[in-house]
């Protein structure tokens, strides 16, 4: 869809604002028209037989109440019709949120934060002025140059009105050429926009690790760098833009030449009244506003068409993952993996290949292994962030597939390694998972994620507001109101994605003592570097290379001595050389061999 479609739809929904306004337009246009001829009008009766002065206060009356017309419909038709513009940005808005929500991470992937966010702020302002101040000033700058043009040919002279004409093909293809150049202009200086953005977005999520590695200074550098780019294109913009003025000034100078000589040597030879004269000069003053106007709609349409050429393709993206299941109902029943495997784009290897695996309801499963083994691929499978390539993921006998994204993603409580937290009360982001939650609710969860003495200690308890992305927590803390969210909204499946990762060991077991007593009816997924969170799982799964090297309970995995077996023992022995309780030499000596 083009540009000049969107806007055509636009105003098809929006018909009676733009007609209200037109006709406003016109009243306008009408009444402008109407003032040089009567100046003209009384000039000639002034010069020639003379008027009473009733009658030339009565005339001036009349202009006066024009004069005032003309002002109160230029305020009602911009209120009018902006009102109705700025709903163009407000559609196109929600319709970019709406797309955003939608899209997985291989969507992310190809996108820029800053530049979505520069989407969504300069480029939508783009399209919307594109909607509103061009369209009003188009029409308004064509009614008044159609009128305008006509009275002059019709009303005062014809001959002089063609003289006028002269110059305009010659503006006509100024304005053309300087066109293109603003609508290439306008787009490099949006595309350097979103870059800019781009970076301060970067450099505020990153200040932490900017000011320890000491990379402040080459980030100034580095931003100071991008802010000259972005304006140089600016300016580029505003340089194109400028030259429609010398256009419209040449070409009303050669005009105004022309009429003064021309008009003139017709007064000469009394073939034109001086009142006409006078007339013909004061239209050709107004016909300086539709050439303004018109290189004003030519600048504002080039940098909507450039600011949609950007947003159209983001709008139209088709979602990374299709939501066409019909299955409405949250499932509830097993979850089993048949044979499932996963190939992202542009990796050499599979991130899983051939897992399976069955996961009973109320039921809990680990997942350890390696860097890189697939843990956190088949979470992404289970949130369907990411679609197999191979294989299939049932739920209660149904494809995941088949279940309506809004369906199957409320039926899991996903603790991420690293958790999002709004600037917002800790209570308001522990009831994110269920708005309506009571404050009993939420002070229960958050006892069960073991958080409650640490909120407590906040400044205003459960209504400390904890600052963007929970600045100011550990990430300890923020890991378990995590924790406490997913299990405020109960749904039949709970992911942790090593969301134990930074609590000690005497709280990660305190939480999963809550998380057993709290668990009736609710399948568990653990994903942890850290053996001692599967321990007690029904069933751990050893991930390496995408494919299950080793499968059972704890037991049954020390038992073979394998994989994990060694890990278990390599993790005991680091937590008995952290703690006060150390062993003797000898079993020290034994355990290490042992691990060897």
């Amino acid at each position: 869809m083009s540009l000049q479609q969107l806007l055509i739809q636009f105003v098809r929904r929006h018909a009676w604002a733009y007609a209200s306004s037109a006709v406003m337009l016109l009243g306008i246009a009408l009444l402008t028209v109407w003032l040089p001829h009567q100046v003209g009008k009384l000039v000639d009766a002034l010069v020639g037989p003379g008027i009473a002065l009733p009658d030339l206060a009565f005339e001036l009356g009349k202009m006066v109440v024009a004069g005032a017309g003309i002002y109160a419909l230029r305020v009602a038709w911009r209120l009018r019709l902006y009102a109705t513009a700025y709903r163009l940005g407000v559609e196109l808005r929600q319709r970019l949120f709406a797309q955003l929500t939608r899209q997985g991470p291989a969507f992310y992937q190809q996108q820029r934060t800053g530049d979505l966010m520069a989407l969504a702020t300069n480029d939508i302002d783009a399209v919307e002025m594109a909607a509103g101040e061009a369209m009003l000033a188009g029409f308004d700058g064509t009614l008044t140059f159609v009128l305008v043009l006509s009275t002059m040919m019709v009303v005062v002279d014809a001959r002089l009105a063609l003289v006028t004409l002269l110059p305009f093909p010659f503006m006509a293809l100024a304005f053309w050429w300087i066109s293109r150049q603003v609508h290439a202009a306008s787009r490099q200086s949006l595309q350097r926009f979103g870059e800019l953005n781009d970076r301060v977005q970067e450099t505020i999520t990153g200040m932490r690790s900017l000011r320890a590695l000491g990379l402040v200074p080459s980030s100034q550098a580095r931003f100071a760098a991008l802010t000259g780019t972005a304006a140089q294109a600016a300016v580029r913009t505003q340089r194109w833009e400028a030259a429609y003025e010398p256009a419209v000034g040449l070409s009303m100078t050669v005009a105004s030449v022309s009429v003064l000589g021309y008009g003139g040597w017709l007064v000469w030879q009394q073939q034109l009244s001086l009142g006409a004269l006078t007339s013909f000069g004061l239209y050709l003053g107004q016909l300086i506003w539709p050439m303004f106007a018109a290189g004003w709609v030519l600048s504002l349409f080039e940098r909507g068409r450039a600011a949609w050429g950007r947003l159209q393709p983001v709008l139209d993206a088709a979602p990374s993952i299709q939501d066409d299941g019909r299955r409405s109902e949250p499932p509830r029943g097993p979850l089993v993996a048949t044979h499932l495997a996963l190939h992202y784009p542009e990796q050499n290897h599979a991130a899983l290949d051939g897992l399976t695996f069955t996961l009973a309801p109320g039921r809990t499963l680990g997942l350890v292994g390696p860097t890189g083994a697939g843990k956190s691929t088949l979470l992404a499978l289970l949130l369907r962030h990411w679609a197999p390539s191979h294989g299939m993921l049932q739920w209660d006998g149904t494809p995941l597939a088949d279940y309506q994204l809004d369906a199957l993603r409320a039926a899991i409580a996903w603790v991420p390694q690293e958790p999002f937290l709004f600037s917002v009360s800790v209570a308001h982001n522990i009831a994110l998972a269920r708005p309506g939650a009571s404050r009993n609710d939420i002070e229960r969860v958050a006892r069960l994620a073991a958080v409650d003495d640490d909120i407590a200690g906040l400044p205003q308890g459960y209504d400390t507001v904890v600052g963007e992305r929970g600045v100011t927590l550990s990430g300890g803390q923020r890991q378990r109101i995590a924790i406490a969210r997913a299990l405020l909204a109960d749904a039949a499946l709970l992911l942790l994605a090593d969301a134990l990762s930074a609590v000690d060991a005497a709280t990660e077991q305190r939480i999963l003592r809550s998380l057993r007593q709290a668990r009736v009816g609710r399948s568990v997924i653990i994903v942890s570097h850290r053996l001692s969170a599967v321990a007690d799982a029904d069933d751990i799964l050893v991930l390496r290379h995408g494919r299950c090297v080793e499968q059972g309970t704890h037991a049954a995995l020390l038992a073979t001595k394998g994989w994990y077996a060694s890990q278990w023992q390599l993790q005991q022995l680091q937590a008995a050389l952290e703690s006060d309780d150390l062993p003797s030499d000898d079993a020290l000596v034994n355990e290490v061999d042992d691990v060897v």
